[in-house]
Order: structure tokens, then C-alpha cells, then sequence
């Protein structure tokens, strides 16, 4: 996500600057970027970066392995805490922070910004302690809590690209029964919106929702994806279920269509149909 959106702002000449701990990330991202490299858990080395010179802070900082709860609440929490404490609140026009849909746990879906949050995974519980931080030591701030996002450059253990990979090399591959219900957004779709909050004047800071609005069942997805590639076979009940598994999580988007004047432009069917022909490339 964090590159796809990258791309877009460097397209929309804003200047970049990038803090990562991983060095990796130059080799395909174009322009005149900045980079500190880091971990925000690392208090020391990140006193060295000026916070106080950028007007916008995006924080889609995040611990990849969700069972880790050392390294998932070092990137989320203290790592957070590391941010705001160096951020010339002043100075800083608004903090975005990239929030998750598991910050809901099993509430019941459409879910909705007004719904009580009661994450019950590791990385779900990291996140909204994250947002609760936010929401009392920054005054200006946007929390997107995204749902399935999509499209090029994501990491072949990720749902979709997992199925164009092993579909593109003719494979067959176990999946879970698949009645699970998702909500796919794609990439550009998210990236135009956080354009979008960056124009706008923020009036009221918030936690909004950030979806395509139309669930669809994952055994469809997978099947759309095989019938576009035309190779490649699923077999499906493979995977077990697991024993906390959300049937169905979608989201309630009206909140930031309202207030952002966004609407999702990127069909399900263009949107696959983008990342099957990036990945066949890559």
C-alpha cells in the first residue's frame, strides 16, 4: 500500500520523505525521495529525523508477523508513542494514521465507526490501542481503518496476489472452504482518497471506514480470479478454518464518502484484472 500511494504523491510532486527499517524499499520507488532508516522503536535514532518539518505524517508502520506481540506492540505502540512525542504538534497540519478493520474484532458487519471496538487478535488490539493514543495526544488527526486492500507490489502471501501466483504458474493450491465474506478495495482507489484528505481542511478529526461497500464471498473471488487467468486449481476446504475466523467483515463506508466526497471507481473485475497483468510482469 504504502509505495502504491508513494508513486501517487511523487506523481502529485509533493516532497517525500520515508522512514523505514528496511532498506529494500528504494530499489523500485521513484523521484527525489528522502530516507531515514530506523526502527521507530528506536527512540535515539529517531531523534535524529526533523519532525517538525513536515505538515503531513502518514503512519502505515506495522509488524507483518501478528503472533509476535514483542515486535507488534514495539512497531504500534511504543514505536507510536516515539512518533508523537518528536512531532511538532504545532507545526504539523495532520497526523494519518493507517488503522485496520480488525480493530472491531467479530462485531457484526456492515460495521460502522459508531460500533464499540473489541479487537481480539494481537495485531487488532495493537492497532486500536494505537488509535486511542492518537485520539488523546493529537488534536489533528484521520484514522482509516482499511478492510482488504489490494493491487501491485503486495507480498505473495497476501490473498490475491497468492492466488494469481500460483495460478499464473499453472498450480493448484488449498484454500479454506471460502464462505468468508471480504470487502476488496483496490490500491489506487485508497491512494486517491489519501490524496483527497490532504487537500481537505479538517474541521473535525475522526476514524473513518475505508472499503469498496460491496462484499463478496472469497470462494467467488478466487474463482474470478481462475476463470480471468484461465489456469490454476483451487481446492477448496483444504485449510481449516480458524477457531476465531470472521465470516463476515465488510464495512459501512458511508462516512467517508460524505465527508471526503470519494466514491470507489476501481470494479473488483478492473481491479484484478490490473494486478493479474502487473504480477505477470513481476
Amino acid at each position: 500500500m504504502g509505495s502504491n500511494l508513494i508513486r501517487t504523491l511523487n506523481f502529485k510532486k509533493y516532497e517525500i520523505t520515508i522512514l523505514s527499517k528496511n532498506r529494500r524499499i528504494k530499489k523500485n520507488l521513484p523521484g527525489k525521495i528522502k530516507y531515514f532508516f530506523c526502527d521507530i522503536g528506536n527512540y535515539k535514532k529517531l531523534k535524529k529525523v526533523k519532525f517538525q518539518k513536515y505538515n503531513f505524517i502518514i503512519n502505515f508502520s506495522g509488524n507483518i508477523n501478528h503472533k509476535d506481540k514483542t515486535e507488534t506492540n514495539n512497531v504500534h505502540h511504543i514505536g507510536l508513542k516515539n512518533l508523537i512525542k518528536l512531532i511538532d504538534k504545532d507545526h504539523l497540519d495532520l497526523f494519518i494514521q493507517i488503522g485496520t478493520s480488525l480493530e472491531y474484532g467479530n462485531y457484526k458487519s456492515p460495521q460502522n465507526e459508531f460500533n464499540i471496538c473489541k479487537p481480539n487478535s494481537n495485531y487488532g488490539i495493537a492497532k486500536y490501542q494505537s488509535s486511542k493514543y492518537i485520539e488523546k495526544n493529537l488534536d489533528k488527526y484521520v484514522i482509516l481503518r482499511l478492510y482488504q486492500v489490494y493491487g501491485p507490489y503486495q507480498k505473495k502471501d497476501r490473498l490475491v496476489p497468492f492466488v494469481i501466483d500460483k495460478c499464473l504458474k499453472k498450480k493448484s493450491f488449498n484454500c479454506s472452504d471460502g464462505k468468508q465474506f471480504r470487502d476488496f478495495l483496490y490500491v489506487d482507489d485508497l491512494s486517491r482518497l489519501i490524496v483527497k484528505i490532504l487537500k481537505t481542511k479538517i474541521k473535525n478529526s475522526s476514524v473513518f471506514n475505508v472499503g469498496y461497500g460491496k462484499p463478496i464471498k472469497v470462494k467467488s473471488l478466487i474463482n474470478k480470479i481462475v476463470s480471468m487467468i484461465k489456469t490454476g486449481t483451487p481446492k477448496f476446504g483444504k485449510i481449516k478454518m480458524r477457531k476465531d475466523e470472521i465470516f463476515k467483515l465488510y464495512p459501512d463506508i458511508k462516512k467517508v464518502k460524505k465527508v471526503f466526497k470519494w466514491q470507489p471507481r476501481i470494479s473488483i473485475c478492473n481491479g484484478l484484472n490490473r494486478t493479474i497483468k502487473f504480477y505477470e510482469k513481476n
